[in-house]
């Protein structure tokens, strides 16, 4: 699977994709996550990728020419899914979109800066919007970054144990039952017995009834 990233900002995204899952995730050939520099697709001599906006206003706004250049030139060279564009009015992440995004091959993500971007790029461009929570930030790299990190764990051959994401939180629209280790008792606060009993199905049953309540006292939204 093949993320291509399109910033004016590319040093933001150097760490998370060299450390952990998104890294091994890459070495094992499983993904591919490439950056690419906005401004090496713009013209003249300030290489500028911003605009005043029409009609007045605060803020600059990111010109049509450069993101136009390099997605024409992606889609050139292979065949895109998805050209998503992060936005705060996009639609809101979750763990469906998540899947659905992993079984795709390339991709394409837009990370906007400044006030926002041409609306001619989202209009001509973009195939989905999808934001990550109801609040703005500086610009789409983190969001960008969070999205890939969500897609990527779920390919197959990335996680030691590949059904470790199958039981993840929201995957079937449940929270996630609470989790222990080692020792079984610190100071005093003990490991539920039934983790310890070694009886299968009802270590699985524990962890379903224990699921559902936790999803009720916290996101009761979901069982809706």
């Amino acid at each position: 699977m093949r993320f291509d990233i399109i910033t004016v900002l590319p040093g933001l995204l150097e760490s998370p994709f060299t450390h952990s899952i998104l890294q091994r995730a890459q070495k094992k050939g499983v993904a591919e996550i490439v950056v690419h520099n906005l401004r090496d697709y713009a013209s003249g001599k300030q290489k500028s990728v911003d605009d005043y906006p029409y009609g007045g206003g605060s803020g600059m706004v990111m010109t049509i020419q450069p993101f136009a250049a390099c997605i024409e030139k992606l889609k050139s060279e292979r065949e895109y899914d998805e050209v998503i564009f992060m936005s705060p009015d996009g639609e809101t992440l979750n763990q469906k979109i998540a899947n659905q995004l992993s079984i795709k091959g390339n991709i394409i993500i837009l990370c906007g800066h400044y006030k926002g971007i041409d609306q001619r790029i989202r209009d001509i461009f973009v195939t989905r919007e999808i934001s990550i929570g109801d609040y703005v930030l500086s610009g789409g790299e983190l969001p960008a970054a969070v999205l890939v990190d969500a897609v990527v764990r779920l390919i197959p051959g990335v996680l030691s144990d590949e059904t470790s994401a199958l039981s993840d939180s929201f995957q079937n629209d449940l929270l996630d039952a609470p989790v222990y280790t080692r020792p079984a008792d610190w100071n005093g606060h003990k490991v539920p017995d039934i983790l310890l009993s070694g009886d299968t199905p009802k270590v699985e049953q524990w962890r379903f009834e224990q699921a559902i309540e936790r999803t009720k006292q916290r996101r009761p939204d979901l069982l809706e």
